[in-house]
């Protein structure tokens, strides 16, 4: 008769260097999400250096989601078998770089060069990243551990570019760009010390993800991780015009409420974390039927400030919750695989950052701010209704499999 091991739970010692890993991550994509999204308020400062218009000013902005889309499944693949502590310390020094060549550039092409970078960055680091905590912390602390790491996003949002925006006006834009590499620079140091070492559990094939693909639980997570994204950025990238045009509110009142949203944002991480693991379906449909609540609300009650913070409140808990969310639901979908299903969640989500992006660019140019809130909202409904029918089909052929008497 063989006997069965079972691993003897960590010492004190090790759950705190867990814990200090997870932190280090937390900050490390923190700084992703911070060096990615901060030319939103630097970009007219930006544009009039180098005088260009502020279309392709913007292309900050689209170019990374696009290039970190391609960069996950590539750099994950081409990756093999090398430790992915070496592959993580790597990718953060890619971000340290690009925050440098922004700091210098003496051309635009060179600040576009630095975004690649950037995206290269994104995809590389969230393909590991977004499936990495229940290799640093114990299973009973793994949603934590996750809730931890995606409050990065938030976090990104809501202290990272107000600040960095503050520092481009007070000290100039290129000056944010260096505090940003400074950061970056840091938790590079925190990734060396705490991380442990983490070999390759398998390696990611190209045959892998395909594979991934015909399978429908990973099919459904995408189809809905895309729908929430566009529907969320294709919304939240034009509500500042929405704000000041439907609300008439001030650039400081705007800030304020934005602030205050991105504070709901890290509410709804958490509540999605604790929620995900025994509710699956119920927390992703409710988060989805939040974002389409306050969106097709906004037209009606945010022409007062009062309305328009509480849907704002509203929208930041039910997008607070998405990417954890949404995570869960690959790494639930792939079990066996959970770099492989890493690399899709992060491919599909930053991708269809840049298309949500675009494509409220086209309703917004040619409606207005409001009819761009109701695509979101009628674009976050079509969520709730893929998670619905979804949960139906698993009860049915959870009813088909019981043993009938």
């Amino acid at each position: 008769m063989s006997t069965v091991l079972t691993p003897s739970p960590p010492s004190p010692r090790s759950t705190l260097t867990g814990w200090l890993a997870v932190v280090s991550v937390m900050l490390a994509i923190f700084s992703i999400v911070t060096a990615e999204i901060l030319p939103i308020g630097l970009l007219t400062s930006i544009g009039a250096d180098f005088t260009i218009s502020d279309g392709m000013a913007g292309l900050m902005m689209t170019m990374p989601g696009l290039v970190a889309a391609v960069a996950a499944p590539v750099a994950i693949v081409a990756a093999g078998r090398i430790d992915r502590r070496i592959m993580l310390c790597l990718f953060m020094f890619l971000l340290v770089l690009s925050n440098v060549l922004v700091a210098v550039a003496p051309a635009y092409w060179v600040v576009l060069v630095s975004r690649v970078l950037v995206g290269i960055s994104i995809g590389g680091f969230w393909s590991i990243a977004a499936g990495l905590a229940h290799r640093l912390v114990p299973e009973a602390a793994v949603s934590r551990a996750n809730a931890v790491i995606f409050a990065a996003v938030p976090l990104g949002s809501v202290l990272g570019v107000p600040a960095g925006t503050l520092l481009g006006e007070i000290a100039g834009w290129r000056t944010a760009f260096v505090v940003i590499g400074m950061l970056a620079t840091g938790v590079l140091g925190m990734l060396v010390m705490f991380l442990p070492s983490l070999p390759a559990q398998q390696a990611t094939r190209v045959a892998v993800l395909r594979g991934l693909l015909r399978g429908v639980d990973v099919r459904f997570a995408l189809l809905t991780t895309f729908l929430v994204v566009l529907a969320h950025f294709g919304a939240y990238t034009y509500v500042t015009p929405f704000l000041e045009q439907v609300t008439h509110l001030g650039p400081g009142m705007v800030t304020l409420l934005l602030l205050i949203y991105g504070a709901a944002g890290i509410l709804g991480n958490f509540l999605g974390g604790a929620a995900i693991k025994q509710h699956p379906h119920a927390t992703f449909g409710g988060a989805a039927a939040l974002l389409a609540g306050a969106t097709l609300l906004l037209p009606l009650l945010g022409q007062w400030p009062a309305g328009a913070l509480v849907l704002l409140i509203v929208w930041g808990i039910g997008y607070g919750a998405v990417p954890v969310s949404s995570q869960t639901w690959f790494a639930k979908a792939a079990p066996d695989t959970p770099e492989a299903a890493s690399v899709l969640f992060t491919a599909s989500f930053q991708a269809t950052i840049s298309l949500g992006a675009l494509a409220g660019g086209f309703v917004v140019d040619r409606g207005s701010p409001t009819s761009v809130m109701l695509y979101g909202g009628l674009t976050a409904t079509l969520v709730i209704v893929a998670v619905t029918t979804h949960a139906m089909r698993r009860s049915r052929s959870d009813r088909e499999a019981l043993p009938h008497g």
